[in-house]
């Protein structure tokens, strides 16, 4: 069985054996934050803008950049090159380091860097064709989901109730108005156009956000951000959901409804051309 290398603290060691002391703080507190890079074809997707976001997490919780962009690139690179698999998805890791337990910031921790990788399989075709399934709940989480952090108990909870009913994905709404899904971004498209949630500390902004208002722009889709009450994605003609690791995928079910005609609609089969276009650029 391949036990594959990560990069922990300065060192490429197996998996099996990466180890961190119980007082790090990403494990007693989830201080700490993390980022997705998918790979395809040995070369980084989105790489810069992934890059950005994970700079935005550390100083917004204050942790120090323990790299530069060129040396973050590296690292990853060292660890890429050395699995079997073509196509990845990389996993980063940073916390604020070991320190005696309590809640305020020590004043001379050390950042945790986990870098690690996974052979990534892109949806296949009868999940593309078909749609997927998905259920709401309310957002429970807190109040900075624009921060990438590593407490992801909400998250979990969501996920966890989107398996026990069947479900890809738990769409979440804050009193009533539409944020994202447990670990995707969700958009409706109504006579043609997509609309997504607007950019706040409520959701985190998908690096597919960017890249699905630039898809549109290629496609002569109209897009737009708005607030989007619940009743607007159970009326929507379509609703499409894209991460990292899912890409863009068409809903057809919500809670058991059908989404429009309960199967992919024609601004998904557009965008979901155009993405798999830009991963070969």
């Amino acid at each position: 069985m391949h036990d594959p290398l990560v990069y922990l603290n300065g060192a490429l060691t197996p998996l099996s054996e990466a180890k961190i002391p119980v007082l790090d703080r990403g494990f007693i507190f989830g201080d700490g934050v993390y980022e997705v890079i998918p790979v395809y074809n040995r070369k980084m997707f989105r790489a810069k803008q992934h890059m950005a976001r994970l700079f935005r997490s550390l100083k917004a919780i204050r942790i120090p950049n323990p790299h530069t962009e060129e040396e973050w690139m590296a690292l990853i690179d060292k660890v890429t090159s050395t699995h079997p698999a073509d196509t990845q998805l990389v996993y980063m890791q940073v916390t604020r380091g070991v320190a005696k337990r309590a809640h305020a910031f020590p004043a001379d921790a050390t950042p945790t860097v986990l870098i690690m990788t996974n052979p990534f399989t892109p949806p296949d075709t009868e999940t593309v064709d078909n749609g997927v399934r998905c259920v709401t709940t309310e957002d429970l989480r807190w109040q900075r989901c624009d921060i990438k952090s590593i407490s992801l108990l909400g998250n979990v909870l969501a996920a966890q109730y989107a398996a026990e009913n069947d479900a890809l994905e738990a769409i979440q709404f804050r009193d009533g108005v539409l944020t994202e899904g447990g670990s995707s971004n969700i958009w409706i498209v109504s006579n043609g156009t997509v609309y997504g949630p607007p950019k706040s500390t409520l959701i985190l902004e998908g690096i597919r956000y960017g890249l699905l208002e630039e898809l549109c722009a290629a496609c002569g889709i109209p897009f737009s951000s708005r607030r989007i009450p619940r009743d607007d994605v159970f009326a929507a003609d379509e609703v499409l959901l894209t991460s990292a690791g899912r890409e863009v995928l068409a809903v057809t079910s919500i809670d058991g409804k059908p989404v429009g005609a309960g199967k992919p609609g024609p601004v998904f089969r557009k965008l979901y051309a155009a993405y798999q276009e830009a991963k070969r650029a």
